[in-house]
């Protein structure tokens, strides 16, 4: 991760650094599973993936099994 990345995620809210370690070590995980994982709100989790999709540091693509979702991963 560049410098100037490190000092994007510091900007951002708690829940979206959440998110990122979720990420980090349990990586790809659905919106779905994420929301499990971490506990927090359905619109909290959205909210903090369009935060870290922002600054360009996790990336996703459709689910094979299910096109309805995405799997979420960092960069």
């Amino acid at each position: 991760m560049s410098k100037q990345e490190e000092r994007a995620l510091e900007a951002l809210p708690p829940s979206a650094k959440f998110v990122y370690k979720i990420l980090e070590y349990e990586a790809p995980l659905t919106q779905k599973e994420i929301i499990e994982e971490t506990q927090l709100t359905q619109r909290t989790v959205y909210n903090a993936l369009q935060d870290l999709e922002k600054i360009d540091v996790i990336d996703s693509h459709p689910l094979r099994t299910d096109l309805r979702q995405d799997v979420y991963y960092l960069k």
